[in-house]
């Protein structure tokens, strides 16, 4: 990984609930289709940052970010959620894998992808599923990166700005 950033477990803390809403607000109004319509406000994205670090406090979710050494913000983030049905213990869902318009094209997408994927064994975890619009800069990432295509879904979700979009599912095996 670059060792310009620096990959760990986000703490619930006043202040990384303010970094995860910058790149919250970043991405959506860079355009990605993330669950938020734009325009996004610091109200909405901050309520989110705090309800995903509670989660993670309870044990339903690991919540990752990246850090850029150089400056000390947050610049990327992503979520291995671990809380599933009964008959579903062995699975989790890769969500909110978002990184900083000002940090991309770095190598930050690989490596948060690898650090969730090891955090997923770590919690004991062998099979990840994802879903991410169809045609994306991610839909490339995650195949590069070795997950299995399963098929796509026309019409999926919304775009920040309006219009739909689909979605295309994607699941790892985890050894």
């Amino acid at each position: 990984m670059n060792d310009s950033f620096r990959i760990y477990r986000a703490s619930q803390t006043p202040q990384m609930a303010e970094a995860l809403a910058d790149v919250l607000i970043d991405v959506v109004e860079g355009g990605a289709s993330v669950g938020f319509m734009l325009p996004l406000s610091r109200t909405k994205a901050l309520a989110y940052s705090q309800s995903a670090l509670a989660s993670a406090e309870r044990g339903e979710r690991i919540v990752l970010v990246a850090e850029d050494t150089a400056t000390k913000t947050i610049v990327g983030t992503v979520q291995v959620v671990l809380a599933a049905p009964e008959n579903q213990p062995h699975r989790g869902d890769i969500a909110k894998m978002q990184v900083h318009r000002s940090a991309r094209c770095r190598g930050l997408g690989e490596a948060l992808m690898r650090a969730a994927e090891a955090a997923a064994r770590e919690a004991g975890k062998t099979l990840l599923v994802l879903d991410t619009v169809t045609g994306s800069d991610a839909e490339r990432l995650y195949a590069r990166l070795g997950w299995q295509r399963c098929g796509e879904i026309p019409g999926y979700a919304l775009w920040p700005q309006g219009g739909l979009c689909s979605t295309t599912v994607f699941y790892r095996q985890l050894t």
